[in-house]
């Protein structure tokens, strides 16, 4: 079962701006995002529900110090990427 990425344009300009500032991530990057069609329940993807002012969203790990924060509609296969990029940042911290 495959899932699909559905990149909204202010998502696109987050990571546009995340993979200028931080090149040397980028293949990691394009990892997580194809692991996640793959299988968004990949134990190296470290997916988790968020809570407080992010209850109902999930968050995925690029590598240790940036995330991913989604949305996902997991009963239409469908993974909306929401913010991408450091850990306090991504969750407003």
């Amino acid at each position: 079962m495959s899932y699909y990425l559905d990149f909204t344009e202010q998502y696109n300009k987050r990571a546009k701006q995340f993979l200028k500032q931080h090149p040397d991530v980028e293949k990691q990057y394009v990892k997580t995002l194809q692991l996640l069609e793959i299988n968004p329940h990949h134990p190296s993807l470290r997916l988790h529900a968020l809570a407080g002012r992010l209850e109902g969203m999930h968050s995925v790990s690029i590598n240790l110090p940036y995330r991913i924060t989604l949305e996902l509609l997991i009963h239409d296969q469908v993974i909306i990427p929401i913010n991408v990029g450091e850990h306090g940042a991504v969750y407003g911290r």
